[in-house]
């Protein structure tokens, strides 16, 4: 068992490069009862899921505190070689738990378990349950025995409806000398370091680009009438690693015949969601009441990849600024936009013509033109300025030469 007392953290605050503060990382520690260090993490981490309210369903998103702090019942295992686990306390009865295992060569976290407490109206206000909630996932956390598992890239860890995305972690389990090994397992967000070519490799073939998606257009209504118009074409970018362990990049059309859609209205999200086979896809806009601006804070992706190492491929992202419109209009834009969801999704956007929240039936509201639209329409006009100059400039110095020839010669 860790002995009492047995955490300490250092607190490192990360500010988001757009000003914006989120959570603290820290480095929890896990010791034997002879004060011996058998796990050591370093990272911060955010929460998305959503709860039940009187008025629909609600997505929140918050952090893990710097008051967060290691449980007395997280473990070092039998001698530091068996199963062991790092216990994380925070708010009123969230607890965050990472069991690893090992073998002979690796360890790593074989399970994640996420316990929430629906009553803490600090994070879940106007909760309808205040019920304690538990959901848990395996993962792919692993690394060489006496290593430590480094990931400085975003990765996100789905366990039911809950999405946790760790942040520049450092972890490590089955400590040999008190502390952070030197060497590192990377992650696959990092990317692997290229082994030296042995022989020059022929280019695999690159797979066709499918065309251009067809346009559809898509409605959300709810008890007050329609939250959200929208006419677009939609393309998923995906990266991933296949099961010859090469890594690809593949396009893939959201096809209208085959798409089925729905989604929910709130004050404060709408939510489209459209459905095709297996795969998944949710759009969320939100309206940011100071500045009256509606825009895409929100994609989330699930869908199954036959050929790729791991079929289920998963990615959220919860920040986005895409779309932006004021409240009461709609956005428009004829020219693709690509959306960075994560490193391995984009989303490509073709023809968008959008409106969240305050709607008028089924009229779109004023359009706001994207910066793509308005640069094309610039582009043409200042060709055609500068070709009138230079016309303009060779007709004056044509006369002026003309006018200099006539002035030369005398009358006899």
């Amino acid at each position: 068992m860790a002995a009492p007392g047995g955490a300490r953290r250092w607190l490192l605050p990360l500010l988001l490069f757009a000003g914006l503060v989120r959570g603290a990382s820290a480095v929890f520690v896990v010791k034997d009862g002879n004060g011996t260090a058998c796990i050591m993490a370093n990272f911060s981490a955010a929460f998305l899921t959503s709860y039940d309210t009187k008025n629909g369903s609600k997505s929140v998103t918050f952090e893990l505190p710097a008051s967060a702090e290691v449980l007395n019942s997280s473990s070092c295992g039998k001698g530091n070689a068996s199963d062991s686990s790092l216990e994380i306390a925070f708010g009123r009865g969230h607890t965050l738990t990472l069991s690893f295992t090992r073998n002979a060569t690796r360890y790593g976290v074989q399970l994640m378990r996420f316990v929430y407490n629906l009553s803490d109206t600090g994070i879940f206000p106007n909760s309808s349950s205040k019920e304690t909630k538990t959901v848990e996932s395996v993962t792919d956390i692993k690394a060489d025995i006496n290593t430590k598992y480094r990931c400085v890239s975003s990765r996100q860890v789905h366990l039911h409806n809950v999405t946790i995305t760790l942040r520049d972690a450092t972890i490590q389990a089955y400590l040999s000398n008190n502390s952070f090994s030197r060497e590192e397992t990377h992650c696959e967000q990092d990317g692997p370091s290229p082994p030296p070519p042995t022989a020059p490799a022929r280019p695999s073939p690159r797979p066709t680009a499918p065309e251009s998606p067809s346009v559809s257009r898509y409605n959300v209504s709810g008890a007050n009438g329609t939250c959200l118009l929208a006419s677009m074409g939609l393309q998923l970018n995906v990266t991933y690693s296949t099961r010859g362990n090469t890594t690809v990049t593949r396009e893939f059309n959201i096809d209208p015949s085959k798409t089925t859609f729905g989604g929910s209205c709130t004050a404060q999200l709408v939510t489209l969601a459209l459905r095709s086979g297996n795969l998944l896809l949710e759009l969320q806009f939100a309206m940011n009441a100071s500045s009256s601006r509606v825009f895409l804070q929100g994609v989330q992706l699930t869908m199954t990849l036959p050929d790729a190492r791991d079929p289920t491929f998963k990615a959220a992202n919860s920040s986005l600024r895409a779309l932006q419109a004021t409240a009461g209009n709609s956005y428009k834009c004829n020219a693709e936009e690509r959306v960075r969801v994560t490193e391995a999704f984009f989303l490509n956007i073709f023809r968008v013509w959008v409106q969240a929240f305050h709607v008028d039936g089924d009229k779109f509201g004023p359009a706001e033109e994207c910066q793509l639209d308005e640069d094309s329409t610039l582009i043409p006009i200042a060709v055609g300025g500068a070709l009138a100059g230079l016309v303009l400039s060779v007709l004056i110095a044509y006369l002026i030469g003309r006018k200099r020839s006539h002035a030369g010669y005398q009358t006899i």
